[in-house]
């Protein structure tokens, strides 16, 4: 794959989950060097996978990507 390595220090969700969630971010790394558009890519895919609603937060400037209910 690359040399990235994925470091998870605090996660409450299933080990498949977190394997989506690392194979995820790998691919929106790969499509996307905005922090933003890495959110957004895995906000979207997480909802896609496993029902909506998400919430993505990324990186040290924290590019995020929400959705509210009313």
């Amino acid at each position: 794959m690359s040399s990235l390595k994925a470091i998870i220090k605090s996660v409450d969700m299933p080990d498949v989950m977190q394997q989506d969630a690392v194979d995820i971010c790998a691919m929106a790394i790969k499509k996307y060097s905005m922090e933003k558009d890495i959110a957004a890519f895995m906000k979207k895919e997480f909802d896609r996978k496993y029902s909506p609603s998400w919430h993505c937060i990324v990186g040290s400037h924290f590019g995020t990507d929400k959705s509210y209910r009313k």
